[in-house]
């Protein structure tokens, strides 16, 4: 199983959780608690591994080129 790190913030406006993965394009998701917001990325990152892993931003760069 791959570990992968979300950052997470409080909107200052709404108090809710906004997080998101670094690198990893799409995975990012919002909610009212931490444990909703864990599980909506966890959701998220099932999602987005349907189309294979991701690639990471040196590939992504590379590939533009």
């Amino acid at each position: 199983m791959k570990i992968y790190t979300a950052i997470v913030e409080r909107c200052q406006y709404t108090g809710f959780y906004v997080g998101f993965i670094p690198g990893f394009q799409g995975a990012h998701t919002q909610a009212e608690t931490l444990d909703e917001l864990n599980q909506n990325l966890r959701e998220v990152v099932a999602m987005l591994l349907e189309d294979g892993e991701p690639m990471t931003v040196d590939e992504l760069l590379n590939a533009r080129v």
